[in-house]
């Protein structure tokens, strides 16, 4: 199987990448998600060290579950070869309807058939009121056009 753009990335096909990355990830569907990592992909998310695609999909299914509403927007930090670094913002809110704001940088590693085969994520979560909530729109899906990246300054 391949999943193109394939290393070695330049600029313009290591953003493709990251935004074929968030708009897999707002779809919230764990299946779809896992089918862009090996088969073997090593991931450490979080304190979470796990691998293997039916590991991927237990972790989304239960990050899904708690992290309700969530909305992604992925922007790329740097690239070289076969490896990409973004940073990352998403919202969501809990049961209890408290909202959140997570920040984060990814390092992926990609195989020679454009499947990731590292992810490493670092994740801050921030406590936000909902009307300090900066994405909207609906969901699952990926961000629509008019809704811009982090830019330069995402704080």
């Amino acid at each position: 199987m391949s999943r193109p753009p394939l290393p070695p990335f330049t600029k313009e096909t290591a953003a493709q990448k990251a935004r074929m990355a968030e708009d897999a990830w707002n779809s919230r569907d764990p299946v779809r998600v896992s089918l862009a990592y090996t088969e073997d992909s090593r991931w450490r998310n979080r304190s979470e060290v796990f691998q293997g695609r039916e590991a991927i999909v237990a972790f989304l299914t239960r990050k899904w579950e708690k992290e309700q509403d969530y909305r992604l927007i992925k922007d790329l930090w740097a690239f070289d070869g076969n490896r990409i670094a973004v940073r990352f913002q998403y919202e969501w809110h809990d049961a209890g309807g408290q909202w959140y704001r997570s920040y984060g940088n990814e390092q992926w590693e990609f195989d020679e058939h454009g499947l990731m085969r590292r992810r490493e994520a670092s994740i801050n979560d921030i406590a936000i009121a909902e009307n300090d909530r900066r994405f909207h729109w609906p969901t699952p899906g990926p961000r629509p056009a008019d809704v811009p990246g982090l830019g330069a300054d995402p704080f």
